[in-house]
Order: C-alpha cells, then sequence, then structure tokens
C-alpha cells in the first residue's frame, strides 16, 4: 500500500471524526480500519465506507482489478501495529509474537505498561523478571486480549427459564461494512 495512498485516507477521514487505525490490501480485498473517540458503530462505519469508496473511485488502489472494500472498526481484540496503538494500548493484556531471532520467548503476553516512539514495556508472568522491554522491530505480530470480566457460572447442561430467543450481536465481533467494486 502507497504511503501516498495511505495519507489521502487518512486525511479524508479525520474531518468526519475518523482516526485510520489500518490498511490491507490482499486477494482483490482493500481493508480500511478506523475508529472513532466514540466508538464506530455501523452508521459511522456506513459513512467513512462513502467517504472511502469516492476516494477509491479517483485513486483506483488495483488498477485494471475488481476488488472487495471493506471499511470495519477494529473490534475489542485489535492488532496493535504502530507507536500510537500501543501509546493507547497502555494498561491493556497483549498478545505478541516476535520476529525470528529476537530474544527471549517467540509468543508472550502480559500488560503494556508503557510505549514510545521507539518501543513498549511489557509486564507479565511469562516475562523474565517479570517484565520486557520491547522495540517494534522486535515484534511481528501484536493484538489487545479480550478478558472476560468474571468467572463463568457453573452449569448442569439444562436451560432454565422460558423459552424465550432473542438475537444477540456478539461483543467480539467488529461492526463492518462491504462494498464490492471495480
Amino acid at each position: 500500500m502507497s504511503e501516498a495512498l495511505t495519507d489521502l485516507l487518512a486525511t479524508t477521514l479525520a474531518p468526519l471524526g475518523f482516526e485510520l487505525v489500518d490498511v490491507e490490501m490482499r486477494s482483490g480485498t482493500v481493508r480500511v480500519v478506523i475508529d472513532r473517540t466514540d466508538g464506530a458503530d455501523l452508521e459511522a462505519i456506513a459513512e467513512a465506507t462513502r467517504a472511502v469508496s469516492a476516494l477509491l473511485d479517483t485513486n483506483d488502489p488495483m488498477p485494471g482489478q475488481h476488488y472487495t472494500l471493506e471499511v470495519s472498526s477494529p473490534g475489542i481484540e485489535r492488532p496493535l501495529r504502530t507507536a500510537p496503538h500501543f501509546i493507547r494500548a497502555v494498561g491493556e493484556t497483549v498478545t505478541v509474537r516476535t520476529t525470528t531471532g529476537s530474544k527471549g520467548e517467540r509468543r508472550v503476553t502480559g500488560r503494556v505498561v508503557s510505549a514510545d516512539d521507539d518501543g513498549f514495556m511489557l509486564e507479565g508472568d511469562d516475562l523474565p523478571e517479570g517484565g520486557r522491554r520491547f522495540s517494534y522491530a522486535e515484534v511481528e505480530r501484536a493484538r489487545t486480549v479480550f478478558e472476560w470480566g468474571g468467572k463463568p457460572r457453573p452449569s448442569d447442561g439444562r436451560r432454565h427459564g422460558s423459552a424465550q430467543h432473542r438475537a444477540v450481536r456478539s461483543p467480539l465481533g467488529a461492526d463492518r461494512e462491504k462494498v464490492t467494486t471495480s
């Protein structure tokens, strides 16, 4: 993905109150991940999709190819790729996979206790001496980890109560809208 197109997307979305979190182009898909301070619901994502689609109509990211545009919120378990992502994640539990050849364990989980432009500090039981500083160059992949609030209630396998059924949206899913373009 060109830096120029990423900059165009960010400057198109900023006046609408959106932060461009990530852009990914793969297998005929352009995935644009956005967020707002108060979250991005389906209505907000539809608004962002219209703006991004109009931009990509004049700045084709895959000239001569059909592609699917996906605009979504990052969801609860969000990828961390940039310094601002890690800075926003201070206090959260994350899982990190380091690059081959990095010191220590390749996969670790811990709480981000600080982050700056060069790297971040992770504390947790998986880490020697309870904590370790990582440079961003050492990180192959990282994402936040959703932690459930309490212990699940024991179940004897039987359903109790009435036979009412309700549609419930999973809290782990990200709101998403897809648009196919050519």
